[in-house]
């Protein structure tokens, strides 16, 4: 039975080469092959009225060269990986994204060629990212970074389980700490000013709600005693909190859960800040069907 396989986007600038580290080892980690692939566009309209082909020829040997590049680079960090290298025409969003159907995983850079400078997430790696159906990891700020732990925000959402499971199989693979976020706004009692901030939260709330996330997270630590784990509870914005421990962690998961009116968005505002803003790559989770 064929495996399928962790898939990432290479096109042969900075920020590639780094997805395509972070893809090998974590296709090493888990056992799976790696599929490296690269969609180039040509000019149609030219191509037509070309009898030499140069307009067919070129993209394809320089795709070609952007993958096996690729694909070395892969080897270099995995040498017993089992690497495929496959250059694809299309526009890059839409291969990319029927891309991901065939994979466990896709990893992606943050910003690619023709990106503007002031943009910290490309274009192509937000519209993938949001809409892929499975999940995907995108390699941004200290993209190479293997210290420190892993970080995830877990809610009581329908994708928690799946976050969690994410995480801490990570934490356990890297053999490196787990800490978990938690944010949560309390009650806040009517006859207070309606002002009154997160801060006016009673010991007593805190203590219910950190019994909920540790009794959330019993059956995990139960499945990985050795994942040292510490737990934040904050009653502050939790894709701020993430943020912050970005800089410190090698990875952050989150799930996937927008509440968008467009169609097919699956990635809430907490997912993109951390795209835009994270300073360590970002695992963004989706569940199973």
């Amino acid at each position: 039975m064929k495996v399928n396989p962790i898939i990432v986007g290479a096109d042969g600038t900075e920020n590639s080469k780094a997805a395509v580290r972070w893809a090998a080892r974590e296709a090493q980690r888990r056992g799976l092959p790696l599929r490296v692939t690269h969609v180039y566009d040509w000019e149609w309209r030219e191509a037509r009225y070309d009898s030499s082909n140069v307009y067919v020829d070129d993209p394809r040997r320089h795709a070609e060269g952007v993958t096996a590049t690729a694909a070395y680079e892969a080897r270099v960090v995995a040498p017993k990986l089992e690497v495929e290298s496959d250059p694809v025409i299309g526009h890059p969003v839409a291969r990319l994204l029927a891309e991901t159907e065939h994979g466990q995983l896709t990893v992606l850079g943050s910003r690619g060629r023709g990106g503007f400078a002031s943009l910290l997430l490309g274009s192509v790696s937000q519209r993938v990212a949001t809409h892929a159906p499975t999940s995907v990891v995108v390699v941004r700020g200290r993209g190479d970074v293997t210290e420190g732990p892993v970080v995830a925000g877990v809610d009581d959402s329908p994708i928690a389980d799946a976050v969690l499971a994410t995480a801490f199989d990570a934490a356990a693979g890297r053999r490196c700490g787990l800490e978990i976020v938690r944010s949560y706004l309390p009650v806040v009692p009517l006859w207070m000013d309606k002002k009154a901030d997160a801060d006016a939260a009673s010991p007593e709330a805190d203590r219910q709600e950190l019994a909920k996330l540790q009794a959330q997270l019993a059956p995990w630590q139960e499945k990985h005693p050795d994942v040292p784990l510490e737990v934040l509870l904050t009653h502050h914005g939790i894709a701020g909190e993430l943020v912050a421990a970005s800089h410190r962690a090698q990875l952050v998961v989150v799930g996937s859960r927008g509440h968008g009116v467009i169609a097919g968005t699956m990635l809430g505002s907490t997912g993109l800040q951390l795209l835009h803003h994270a300073d360590c790559p970002v695992y963004i989770v989706r569940a199973k069907h």
